[in-house]
């Protein structure tokens, strides 16, 4: 028999709690003793490159997944001893959207709270308060089938809520979505967030990152290889980045050579945004020397600075990218790896 959980109930517990998780299938160790932890309060965003084990993660935090040994709790219950504990505090929004298209956005919420075990009243009253608070009014009493990408998956998000779980669990929200449906999205994961909802969210969008978390645990082959903030992780790669833009780019390929050269680093090219980016360690000290440099190669140049860099390039470092001469990488390239 197992024992009787209390009431987890105090402020100061964390979101969520992982501690050397393991999960396997079959041969395949898709999170390898991985340790998070994570404060109430804030979004969580979990990094990491292709099969480095985000959705397995997700899947265990939403019970869907025994974990193999380690522990995992999720605002202070166990998920294997609790696991009915913690399906109460928290909400799935999977890849894609999951309503119902021959029903109206309002319907879709009122049969979804239904399901959660409201009474009718109960259930109305909590699909209007998700409509009002996802910003779907005007489109609350049409089919969905009509819906733009955005409306759908803030419909999708609303099903989510319409339990008001504390913990909402986000897995690539906004996969597939155009610009303009992933700004809805991003607007309604902020408004959760300041209304006290707490969110563990996955995605290969680094911006997405970069506009929603607070704080940020990256992974890789199953296990946490940096967390923090955001400044914190941009700060922990210890480097500012050169960047310049070129009138041809047909000259990229020797910007990358002089950056190299330069800077003893790996360049990225990016002949579509006719840009060019280097690590550089030492500061305005290195960026005098290209500057000397391009100049006497007479390659002209837009725009020339140092910055801090962005969350895509704290990814790249931190995550392996591989060494060497320049890398040419396509327009978006960057910002859509997984």
């Amino acid at each position: 028999m197992s024992a009787v959980q209390t009431e987890p109930s105090k402020a100061d517990t964390p979101l969520l709690e992982a501690r050397a998780l393991t999960v396997r299938y079959g041969k395949v160790t898709a999170l390898d003793g991985l340790d998070v932890t994570a404060p109430q309060g804030k979004v969580l965003a979990v990094l990491g490159p292709n099969g480095a084990g985000k959705t397995t993660f997700v899947r265990t935090v939403a019970t869907l997944r025994r974990p193999d040994s380690g522990e995992l709790r999720v605002l202070g219950r166990d998920v294997v001893r609790d696991a009915a504990g913690v399906r109460r505090d928290i909400g799935l929004a999977g890849q894609f959207a999951a309503v119902e298209p021959s029903m109206t956005g309002r319907e879709n919420l009122v049969m979804i709270a239904r399901l959660f075990g409201h009474g009718r009243g109960a259930a109305r009253r909590a699909a209007a308060a998700v409509i009002g608070q996802l910003g779907l009014e005007a489109v609350a009493d049409r089919r969905s089938a009509g819906y733009s990408g955005g409306q759908r998956r803030r419909l999708d998000l609303g099903a989510s809520l319409v339990g008001a779980p504390r913990l909402l669990l986000l897995d690539e929200p906004t996969t597939g979505l155009d610009p303009v449906g992933r700004r809805e999205v991003w607007d309604a994961v902020r408004g959760l967030a300041v209304a006290g909802t707490g969110i563990l969210l996955t995605t290969h969008y680094l911006e997405e990152a970069d506009e929603l978390a607070d704080h940020v645990v990256v992974i890789d082959h199953g296990r946490a290889i940096a967390a923090g903030s955001l400044s914190e992780l941009k700060a922990s790669v210890g480097r500012d980045v050169i960047e310049i833009s070129v009138a041809d780019p047909a000259s990229l390929a020797a910007v990358g050579d002089i950056l190299w050269r330069a800077t003893s680093a790996q360049p990225r090219l990016d002949p579509a945004s006719r840009r060019a980016r280097v690590p550089a360690a030492g500061g305005s000290a290195e960026l005098g020397a290209v500057i000397a440099r391009l100049a006497a190669a007479d390659i002209a140049v837009e725009e020339i600075g140092i910055r801090r860099p962005t969350l895509d390039e704290v990814f790249l470092t931190l995550t392996g990218d591989a060494a060497g001469g320049p890398v040419l990488v396509g327009q978006g390239d960057e910002g859509s790896q997984k």
